[in-house]
């Protein structure tokens, strides 16, 4: 059971945390309560598994890699496990996932990955494919973002009824 204080915590760290030297601080000062308390309440947090992890967001196009393409690979199910970890612990993939495929689009593993050029993805997709011995799989390049936002599970002002 989460209390005020747990839900209070939450929606405070679905926010993006500020680029400086203590962020937890900053988000304690917010609470109105010590670092110390908000660490612990992310602790107990995370040890009742309502909070797995935390990551970072980086801006791809704001670092220097303008071209991302979605890599949709027909994988035999053998080998699904096997290849989806080995392409998941390249550097250059960002997400991986696998999909059961649709009676007319055959491929169940995907991975997003990203390049300076689009020509840089080609390349990439390419290596992957010969690494693997995968001769299936499409590239879906991105055109316009549309949305990137951090998951929001509780909202301001809306209390826990519902």
């Amino acid at each position: 059971m989460l209390s005020d204080l747990d839900q209070k915590v939450i929606l405070a760290l679905q926010r993006d945390l500020e680029i400086c030297p203590r962020p937890f601080q900053e988000v304690a000062e917010s609470l109105e309560i010590p670092e110390e308390a908000l660490l612990d309440v992310i602790d107990s947090l995370m040890a009742r598994g309502y909070i797995r992890r935390f990551g970072a967001t980086l801006r791809h196009q704001q670092s220097g890699f303008e071209a991302n393409a979605l890599v949709a690979w027909a994988v035999p199910e053998a080998d699904l496990q096997r290849i989806g970890q080995h392409l998941a612990a390249q550097r250059v993939v960002s997400h991986c996932y696998a999909r059961r495929p649709a009676p007319t689009w055959p491929y169940n593993l995907y991975t997003m990955i990203h390049g300076r050029t689009s020509e840089e993805c080609v390349a990439i997709a390419a290596q992957m494919a010969a690494e693997t011995g995968l001769q299936d799989y499409e590239l879906l390049f991105s055109e316009t973002e549309l949305k990137k936002t951090t998951m929001r599970y509780f909202r301001e002002g809306v209390d826990d009824e519902q």
